[in-house]
């Protein structure tokens, strides 16, 4: 089996409207994937981000699961992955329908990474409390499973009560879509153990992880001590079989790319256990998007079997 590799897909480039925000650019960007052979394609969350976050290089972002539906409609085998969902944005019964409903139409393509966020001022415009982030997102997993159960379910929340309710459909997926927990930290780590199917880390240099606010893994060190902690925490929990580790963008795609460089930084994570990982694609035209797509399909992934 080819090892998988997801795509950051590039509909929050609102710059440039006429290239990426479309249905047609959907149609022809999300197929040139799938065929090129990506595994899923990615897209993010910001609702309502702040505007000083967004003045030094943030970024805008379409609503993920109408950006997901929409690519659904328009590809058959290309898995449909947040990357990430800031869980403690929304009522975690409205996540767990909208998951759900995608699940059941596009026939089990979902893949559900989620993170706790770091922008307060969207936290702030949201209504939820930021500092209260970490305790909200093991909590709302929680009441996610229940949901999915698809069955009759209680449940007393922080300022919500599910006193006697039931979810259907339920996912296609059993008992429900992969839940990718993202962060660098040991919280999000004890989290990925505890109630996740795979840890998704971001590794990157301490220049760009704080503006994420969160921690560095960019020195190999850092990593093995990372993935050290994980195996460690298994044990001490009990968990026999580790959540796997699939890796948030590890490798840009520009014009003049190195792929046997990119085949060396995919397998390098491989080799330290890596069951996934993610590329991303900026250039400032769909075409050119498309070209790269198909020539990373060609020269990298299908040399990683």
């Amino acid at each position: 089996m080819t090892f998988p590799v997801s795509i950051s897909l590039p509909f929050d480039h609102i710059h440039l409207p006429d290239e990426f925000v479309s249905m047609a650019a959907v149609t022809e960007i999300c197929q040139t994937a799938e065929t090129a052979g990506f595994s899923a394609g990615c897209v993010t969350d910001h609702p309502v981000p702040g505007t000083r976050w967004l003045d030094n290089g943030g970024h805008y972002a379409q609503d993920p699961f109408v950006m997901l539906a929409l690519i659904a409609a328009v590809t058959t085998r290309l898995r449909l992955q947040t990357n990430i969902l800031v869980l403690p944005y929304r009522n975690p019964f409205i996540t767990a329908r909208s998951v759900a409903t995608l699940d059941v139409f596009s026939q089990g393509r979902v893949v559900l990474g989620m993170g706790a966020g770091y922008l307060k001022a969207e936290y702030k415009a949201l209504g939820v409390d930021f500092d209260a982030r970490n305790d909200l997102m093991d909590e709302y997993i929680r009441a996610m499973k229940l949901a999915w159960t698809g069955e009759d379910f209680t449940f007393e929340g922080t300022g919500y009560s599910a006193p006697g309710n039931r979810v259907r459909p339920v996912p296609v997926q059993s008992p429900h879509p992969p839940l990718l927990i993202g962060g660098n930290s040991r919280r999000a780590i004890r989290r990925a153990v505890e109630m996740g199917d795979a840890w998704h880390p971001f590794f990157a240099p301490a220049a760009v992880t704080a503006t994420a606010r969160t921690v560095s893994l960019a020195e190999e060190e850092d990593i093995d001590a990372a993935l050290a902690y994980l195996h460690a925490h298994c044990e001490k929990v009990g968990r026999e079989v580790p959540p796997q580790i699939i890796l948030s963008s590890v490798f840009t795609i520009k014009p003049g790319y190195n792929p046997q460089e990119a085949i060396d930084c995919i397998s390098g994570y491989r080799e330290k256990g890596a069951h996934g990982a993610g590329v991303s694609i900026f250039v400032d035209s769909r075409a050119e998007w498309c070209d790269l797509a198909r020539d990373f399909g060609e020269r990298v992934l299908a040399k990683l079997d």
